[in-house]
């Protein structure tokens, strides 16, 4: 199998660490998607606490949080972190990743999903996971251009916007496992 290339994110467009002062960006991307879309489950918004505390822990468990940033805007942001919490599951990470809806459709959530993948290889994860609504094509889509195949599907597994929501777990093998991106 062919190895992975990083696609370059469009001109203007970072990929960078998170800091405490995206915290904001990432509260509002976050709400959107639990308030307008299936693409996080939780009903009730999040607060800049509960982000703050997230964000805390993924460092100190040394999983990255990522932003994309264009023209001085946080745009979307990404991280992984452990699939399951038993040690036989060491090496494999299931990630999340959103993208504000003004910003959707211009590379971002390529960019991010790359550099995702490349730290998870980096720190010699060996599979990284996804888990989409089944409904969302776009990101269905765009994890199987990264080399994600399709490995479950699960009927009516949630609940919101009053229906019954589907899920489908998506993995991608890392390091030269992995397929080219389409």
């Amino acid at each position: 199998m062919q190895t992975a290339r990083n696609p370059e994110p469009s001109t203007g467009m970072t990929i960078r660490d998170a800091t405490d002062a995206d915290l904001d960006a990432i509260l509002e991307i976050t709400n959107d998607a639990i308030l307008n879309s299936t693409a996080n489950w939780n009903i009730r918004p999040a607060t800049r606490e509960g982000r703050a505390a997230w964000m805390a822990e993924r460092r100190a468990a040394g999983f990255p949080v990522l932003v994309a940033e264009e023209a001085g805007r946080v745009c979307g942001f990404a991280s992984y972190g452990p699939f399951r919490p038993f040690e036989g599951y060491a090496h494999t990470v299931e990630h999340g990743l959103y993208v504000h809806p003004t910003a959707q459709g211009r590379g971002h959530g390529k960019a991010l999903l790359a550099a995702l993948i490349a730290r998870a290889e980096a720190q010699g994860m060996h599979v990284m996971v996804a888990a989409v609504e089944a409904g969302n094509a776009p990101s269905l889509g765009l994890h199987e251009r990264f080399g994600f195949v399709r490995v479950g599907f699960l009927p009516e597994v949630g609940r919101k916007f009053d229906r019954w929501l589907d899920l489908v777990l998506l993995q991608r093998i890392l390091g030269s496992r992995g397929a080219e991106v389409r």
